[in-house]
């Protein structure tokens, strides 16, 4: 995106009125694309499940986030599926809850928790002992840093602070306490002018940045330039790419998408439009989104049930954005609302 859109967009030109209107996107086709795409999330989130104990951010907590708000919507899905995923995601951190009460997590840290909590709130879990126990770590965990931080980097969707911060938020302002109110503001008021500082380098920094700052409280004016930034990066193609020097694809239109929806951006809004219709002739014939793979694999490989082999981790978190933000796209949008904020 050129640097005169980028300073347009921040003195509040919005770029949908700069692109000529196309017709439409349908519900219909909406709904045809989602349809498509459920039971190749089921397949994927049941087949790592089988073969793995742990919970994965991409074959759990993005599935059951699509999924849930797919049902809430309508479509058919496999609820027994939906609620063994929510077990799995729930025995996983049931098995660290000695070690989150130290302060100490499990592998991946506060974005596998933060991850998980999400799941479980997409999937209505109650507050109990283990998300009480999570919650405490989050707030021992690199208490001392001004946000928190992910040790490893598996660009997108694993490594971005900023989307680590936002899901450590996210569970603070959902599982929290009373006990611990107190530390949670004081958590939330540190990492708040961390996000207003700090200097997001791509789409997924972008996006999980704007995301953060509604649960970090800030202003409207904040909340409207981080707004800016994050349309503006979107590409004449109607997509965004992951960084600047990739094409366009699926996970990045995707979370870009939800995070604007979740601003509360009008689905008859142009720059909405033009990224559902990314994603609409982006989708394969077997209802999934390709992504390749830029992230250095560290785990013995498995098919998971969800195609494009090496490819298939990211793929699956792509498609299930995807298909949160077409299900968002939709009317009477109370169920994705709820997963998008």
């Amino acid at each position: 995106m050129c640097r005169c859109l980028f300073a347009l967009c921040l003195t509040g030109l919005m770029l949908p009125d700069m692109f000529a209107a196309e017709t439409e996107v349908s519900d219909k086709a909406i709904r045809a694309a989602v349809t498509r795409a459920i039971p190749l999330l089921e397949a994927g989130s049941a087949g790592a499940a089988e073969q793995r104990t742990c919970f994965t951010c991409h074959n759990q907590a993005l599935p059951i986030l699509a999924l849930s708000a797919a049902k809430q919507q309508g479509f058919t899905v496999d609820e027994t599926n939906l609620e063994t995923q929510l077990d799995h995601t729930f025995a996983h951190l049931q098995r660290g809850r000695k070690n989150y009460l130290k302060g100490k997590g499990q592998g991946g840290q506060v974005i596998t928790a933060g991850y998980a909590m999400w799941a479980l709130e997409a999937g209505a879990h109650p507050a109990d002992e283990t998300t009480a126990a999570v919650t405490s770590y989050l707030l021992q965990y690199q208490g001392k840093s001004d946000h928190w931080r992910h040790p490893g980097s598996r660009p997108p969707s694993s490594g971005s602070d900023f989307t680590t911060t936002y899901v450590a938020l996210r569970s603070l302002a959902t599982f929290g306490t009373p006990e611990q109110a107190a530390k949670i503001k004081d958590r939330t008021d540190q990492v708040r002018a961390w996000l207003l500082s700090a200097e997001p380098q791509d789409t997924e920094d972008f996006a999980f940045r704007l995301r953060a700052l509604n649960y970090a409280d800030a202003s409207d004016q904040q909340i409207a330039q981080a707004t800016n930034e994050l349309i503006a990066a979107q590409r004449e193609d109607g997509g965004w790419a992951q960084t600047r020097d990739m094409e366009s694809d699926a996970y990045a239109t995707a979370t870009a998408l939800v995070a604007l929806q979740a601003r509360g951006m009008s689905t008859a809004q142009e720059v909405i439009q033009r990224g559902l219709r990314f994603l609409l002739n982006d989708q394969l014939e077997d209802g999934s989104w390709h992504v390749v793979t830029r992230a250095k694999p560290f785990q013995t490989y498995f098919e998971s049930g969800f195609p494009h082999e090496k490819d298939q981790f990211i793929s699956i978190a792509a498609s299930s954005w995807a298909t949160l933000a077409l299900v968002s796209a939709l009317p009477e949008q109370s169920a994705a609302s709820g997963a998008a904020k």
